[in-house]
């Protein structure tokens, strides 16, 4: 694959990146199997998912060989080279919106959890929020939530959770995303060279304050309750125990 990866790796501090860690924790813990190995798919996005790491049989996969250290393995999501039913649990944080044709990589990532394992997933909200940072990023698609468990259902998947999240900051983000497209309706999307990250978008310490403050909010409220709407789906899923798909 020729696409660089994520821009989380020099910008590990920016506050989305600190908000989702906290999101995604706090809907996802719960469900990391204690024993067995832990595949995490797209892990060069480290300032998300260090709430993962230091776990005893962690392995992270990812095209962009940046953030990956000694033992983890750079690879696709539509190509997983691990052996059938080898892993508990996999997590895919903002992956498969990247992956065309999506049903084949949520059948690799069903192919090597073992009957019982839980996919822990993440992807981008609606699809009439599209401007060109998807563009920039490589996206296939964005998701309802209805959207996603469909997918991962027709995988072989049981969804056990399904909440939207960034509900306190989507009056910003829809906001930001309509007048977006107003102003590029006309305008291409821009280019980058292959081995360049599309940059992310500014955000002043005082609005960034706003915006943490209210993803505070998602956090309290996601320990007990799903969220109607927000900017992002998160999902988890378990792999049937009676699944003719199992090996």
């Amino acid at each position: 694959m020729t696409e660089a990866g994520s821009p989380s790796i020099e910008n590990p501090t920016y506050w989305w990146y600190q908000a989702r860690a906290q999101l995604l924790q706090t809907v996802m813990e719960e469900h990391v199997h204690a024993e067995g190995r832990l595949l995490d798919v797209g892990s060069a996005d480290g300032p998300s998912v260090g709430w993962l790491r230091g776990r005893r049989q962690r392995v992270a996969l990812d095209v962009d060989p940046r953030g990956l250290d000694d033992g983890d393995v750079c690879g696709s999501a539509t190509a997983l080279p691990f052996e059938d039913a080898s892993f508990s649990t996999v997590a895919a944080f903002d992956v498969i919106e990247h992956c065309e044709p999506e049903a084949t990589a949520l059948a690799e990532i069903h192919r090597v959890l073992e009957p019982g394992g839980h996919l822990l997933m993440s992807v981008p909200a609606y699809q009439w929020a599209w401007t060109h940072h998807d563009d920039l990023n490589h996206h296939h698609r964005r998701y309802t939530r209805g959207r996603a468990r469909q997918a991962v259902s027709a995988a072989g998947f049981e969804v056990v959770r399904a909440t939207y999240a960034f509900t306190g900051t989507f009056p910003f983000f829809a906001a930001d995303r309509l007048l977006t497209r107003f102003r590029q309706r006309h305008q291409p999307p821009p280019r980058l060279r292959p081995d360049e990250v599309a940059p992310l978008p500014s955000v002043g310490r005082a609005v960034e304050k706003v915006l943490l403050t209210a993803t505070d909010v998602d956090r309290r409220l996601l320990g007990g309750r799903d969220l109607p709407f927000g900017s992002s789906v998160l999902l988890v899923a378990c792999k049937r125990r009676s699944s003719g798909n199992d090996a």
